[in-house]
């Protein structure tokens, strides 16, 4: 398929901390590709996100509503972002966002906003609150889980799942409880954060593996990468990890792939129990943070879902180069006040040089609309992630 012009791939989740968002590892796979030559548009919640200051990432940047104020106001500010610079393909990377973008897909696509994104019936599929169904859909082993709506219910719940257990909000965070007192604790604490219901998932002794990987929507695996964590931070997230060539862990995630027919990005949490088998997790419905590794084992995942929301001819993947390692580094990124200034007063920062021209149905003069539901306190972005 030809390009009349290079392709403007929109990129959510430019978030970089401690517990990062995997917007900065998919738009550093992009430019990774030697064959990618198109513009980055930067989709971010928070004008102090830092991956919109570091260089050589986002050509344009644009401030986001929140999932939470509703489709109206996302569905208008992606407009407004089409009309300004144009966007061919989305790629969102938060999990928040994928209800919302999965509903707006029609009208994303009749604007010409292209996404390669599973169903919502494969995004409930993978759930937390359904995560045991894949044992006989897909014959994986999952740990013991319960679903709970009342903190009433954890008197009881040791009875179908051991302790020690996890308590976990349906979207985001887990909590460790060894007894009553600190699973009512970790429920009230996961309530306040992320709502109801509350997962109750068995705790696995073993060492912890994650599998990036793109479905094709046919029950087919595009591609995968099996990653072994080495270091941990005191949240439980990956800081280190390294490529590992495991026969047993790719079957697992061919056997989701082909039992969900899954379309598009997730990462495959896995734990080798103390017998040897893999313990299915969770599936997180997106690219994780680390997926940078993948272009770098010599399996660009991010520009091969570039390329199939894009209706492209997919270029060959891998073989992976297991032994690949990945440790995260904190940087400080400086920028002109101004520039921050800019971001959260305009809600846009346009470096490249032919932003201004119009990228609608009809071009011509570039439509002068306001910011819906532009986040007015930086520090209230947690529940976006």
């Amino acid at each position: 398929m030809s390009r009349k012009r290079p392709l403007r791939v929109a990129v959510t989740g430019l978030n970089a901390t401690d517990n990062p968002a995997p917007g900065v590892g998919v738009i550093r796979a992009l430019r990774h590709h030697p064959g990618f030559d198109g513009q980055i548009v930067g989709l971010a919640y928070d004008a102090l996100d830092s991956g919109i200051y570091a260089p050589d990432l986002a050509d344009n940047v644009f401030l986001m509503p929140y999932p939470s104020q509703g489709l109206d106001a996302y569905e208008a500010r992606l407009r407004y972002v089409h009309e300004t610079v144009g966007i061919d393909v989305l790629l969102p990377t938060l999990d928040s966002e994928l209800p919302g973008i999965i509903a707006l897909e029609p009208k994303l696509r009749a604007l010409g906003i292209k996404t390669f994104l599973p169903t919502q019936q494969q995004l409930d599929l993978r759930s937390k609150v359904r995560l045991t169904s894949l044992r006989e859909s897909a014959g994986l082993r999952v740990p013991e889980t319960a679903v709970i709506s009342d903190a009433s219910q954890l008197a009881t719940v040791h009875e179908r799942v051991p302790y020690p257990f996890y308590v976990k909000g349906a979207y985001y965070g887990a909590q460790l409880a060894r007894g009553l007192d600190e699973a009512l604790a970790a429920f009230h604490k996961v309530v306040a954060q992320w709502g109801l219901p509350v997962v109750v998932q068995q705790r696995i002794d073993g060492e912890e593996y994650d599998v990036v990987a793109v479905g094709d929507g046919e029950g087919g695996l595009v591609g995968a990468v099996p990653m072994k964590k080495t270091l941990l931070t005191d949240k439980g997230k990956g800081w280190a990890g390294v490529a590992v060539r495991d026969p047993e862990l790719l079957e697992v995630t061919r056997a989701f792939m082909h039992a969900t027919k899954w379309r598009g990005p997730c990462e495959i949490e896995a734990i080798r129990d103390r017998d040897g088998h893999y313990q299915l997790l969770e599936v997180n419905p997106r690219f994780p943070a680390w997926v940078y590794m993948s272009a770098t084992a010599g399996e660009n995942l991010p520009y091969a879902a570039m390329q199939l929301a894009a209706g492209e001819v997919l270029d060959p993947l891998g073989p992976y180069r297991a032994g690949t390692m990945f440790v995260r580094i904190s940087l400080d990124q400086y920028a002109s006040i101004d520039t921050f200034a800019a971001l959260a007063d305009k809600g846009e920062l346009l470096r490249e040089q032919h932003a201004t021209q119009s990228f609608g149905e009809h071009e011509g003069e570039r439509r002068s609309l306001p910011l819906v539901g532009r986040p007015q306190d930086a520090r209230s972005q947690g529940a976006a992630r």
